[in-house]
């Protein structure tokens, strides 16, 4: 990442927080946009406390896509400016029609090429200055980027929450992320220290905080809880108590075997002090979200990032714990399933309404745990009524020959009048279900050209 590409996408995101101070001042209601995942729940909820801290108005939509349908009954709408987060940038010529102003603060790709300028837009997103969007910055870290000029440093710790839900801070902490990092190190707001990166150990006994630990995955023992069980006791370890009643020395031992298993399990942590405990801790927050859309209690998750705690805050996390048995449930599922192999991706199907909202999450961890072939990008394929919804999944080694999947579902799915798109390791797309074996056939068709190439 260039310092000039930087200072490019800041003065973008500069631009985007002027019009926004403009139309707050006027007291216009600012009309939101976003994404249901951690991801645009976070990016909605920097936007929102931005504008209210400000004294201004909102009113927010969350939604699992944007669909031209829905991009031309917003133009009906009579707001003074809509904000659109965590997606809109394959849309800049239709949401430029609106009598309105507008702001697109993504970070998926942009499929349309060279960027045109529109006198209402500013679309503030690292891939129109060749950053990547992948690794780079998430659309939280966008959000962040448009509202920074109004000293919003206290925002850096949600702003990060989405990049974690985004998985683009599993391994080091690059680009904008760690641009917004260190603001938040230098203000107190956000602090760091090596630790076991253990799911919810806050909540759960030894061996399910370790079962449901997947970011890094911990092969045998991640969406195993009887196989985490048997870890502990074969190191002579307590498995039935929380992490902190573990005596130092069986805390010694812990570390020293789980890195044995996956040496990134002990890493940078990053928490934010003054949250709420069950929020603190900046992976735990995003998996909480997270649980949230995929629960499609989008108000539950959005309020959780505004502030509004009671009730949401106990309903999210029971939504958290519901999700995450539902994951071991999917691991299991795989394990015995398997998927099905073309020359050059593989997929797994469902029409199961509970395994549905899983399915990329279940994706990724399977390639993580290699009980999918990590070699060949993973399409995921639930049947909804007379379409399909796929996610596509795949590594960074395959990135590195070539894979890009939110070019390889998009141009699929405009085969069959679908839509698709997302970044180059996480990608998705919806086609009539009709058409899902051609729809196959051309992605692993569009994935072996890039691998060749």
């Amino acid at each position: 990442m260039t310092q000039e590409a930087q200072h490019s996408l800041l003065n973008r995101a500069e631009e985007a927080c002027s019009l926004i101070k403009e139309h707050i001042k006027k007291d216009h209601i600012v009309r939101i946009i976003s994404h249901n995942d951690s991801d645009g729940l976070s990016a909605a909820g920097v936007m929102c406390n931005a504008i209210s801290k400000q004294g201004g108005k909102f009113h927010v939509t969350i939604v699992p896509r944007l669909k031209e349908e829905f991009i031309k009954k917003l133009r009906q709408e009579r707001y003074k400016l809509f904000v659109f987060c965590d997606m809109g940038s394959p849309y800049p010529h239709l949401i430029s029609r609106f009598n309105a102003d507008s702001v697109i603060a993504d970070h998926h790709q942009v499929l349309t090429g060279e960027e045109q300028k529109y006198d209402n837009l500013i679309h503030v997103n690292p891939h129109l200055f060749e950053l990547d969007g992948t690794r780079d910055v998430s659309a939280s870290g966008v959000s962040y980027l448009s509202v920074r000029g109004m000293d919003n440093v206290d925002l850096s710790g949600l702003a990060l929450v989405g990049a974690f839900g985004d998985m683009q801070c599993n391994d080091e902490i690059q680009g904008i992320n760690r641009m917004i990092l260190d603001e938040g190190l230098n203000a107190g707001i956000i602090e760091e220290r090596e630790d076991l990166k253990i799911a919810y150990k806050r909540e759960e006994p030894v061996y399910k905080s370790l079962a449901y630990t997947f970011t890094p995955a911990l092969k045998g023992i991640s969406g195993d809880p009887e196989g985490a069980k048997a870890f502990l006791q074969d190191h002579g370890l307590s498995y039935g108590i929380k992490f902190e009643d573990l005596s130092h020395e069986e805390r010694d031992i812990l570390k020293e075997e789980l890195i044995k298993v996956n040496y990134k399990i002990f890493s940078n942590t990053y928490s934010v002090p003054s949250e709420a405990t069950e929020l603190r801790d900046i992976e735990d927050y995003s998996r909480i979200l997270d649980a949230c859309g995929k629960n499609k209690k989008y108000g539950v998750g959005l309020s959780i990032c505004i502030g509004e705690r009671d009730p949401s805050l106990s309903e999210g996390i029971e939504f958290a714990k519901k999700y995450r048995d539902n994951l071991v449930k999917g691991i299991e599922w795989i394990k015995k399933e398997g998927s099905s192999e073309l020359n050059h991706i593989q997929y797994i199907y469902t029409d199961d309404k509970a395994k549905k909202r899983l399915m990329g999450t279940i994706a990724s961890i399977g390639i993580e745990l290699e009980i999918l072939n990590p070699q060949k990008p993973v399409i995921t394929i639930s049947k909804m009524h007379d379409i399909i919804k796929i996610s596509g999944r795949t590594t960074m080694e395959m990135i590195k020959k070539g894979v890009n999947l939110g070019y390889a579902l998009g141009e699929a799915a405009k085969s069959f009048n679908g839509a698709g798109g997302g970044h180059n390791i996480a990608a998705g797309a919806v086609v009539p279900f009709k058409d899902m074996d051609n729809f196959t056939d051309i992605v692993d068709e569009i994935v072996g050209i890039q691998i060749k190439e």
